[in-house]
Order: structure tokens, then sequence, then C-alpha cells
């Protein structure tokens, strides 16, 4: 009976430990993506920009460099 019991355990802490990291990698992905887009309207802002090019063009670096991020961390943890 331990034994059932220590398996059950061991189960929910795998399970609590992969529900903690994977949401620490969507609150990391959420904080690069608000950071390129303030960066970004900040830029615009201050260049003069009509069209939000710079905007743009650092969210699509913050989507590229969470994706990166991600697999970095899933490939390293499997």
């Amino acid at each position: 009976m331990a034994t059932g019991e220590d398996n059950r355990q061991e189960n929910e802490q795998k399970a609590t430990n992969a529900f903690v990291r994977y949401s620490g990698m969507a609150f990391q992905m959420i904080a690069v993506l608000l950071a390129a887009a303030y960066g970004g309207r900040w830029l615009d802002d201050k260049v003069g920009n009509e069209q939000p090019w710079f905007t743009l063009v650092l969210l699509l670096i913050g989507v590229v460099a969470s994706m990166y991020l991600i697999i970095k961390t899933v490939t390293k943890q499997s």
C-alpha cells in the first residue's frame, strides 16, 4: 500500500512541477511580447512614424525569441 501511495504522490508532484514550468514559460512569453510592443510603440512615437513599423518588427522579433526560449526549455528538459 505504501508503494502505491508513494507512486501517486510522485505522479502528483510531477504534474505540479510540469504545470509550474509551463505556466512560467507562458508568463515569460507574455512578458517578452509586452516589452516588444511597449518598446516598439515608444520608438514609433519617438521617431514620429505614422505606421507602427517598429512595433511590428519588435513584435515579430519577440515571437521568434519566445519560440526559441520555449523550444530551448522543452528540449533541455526532455
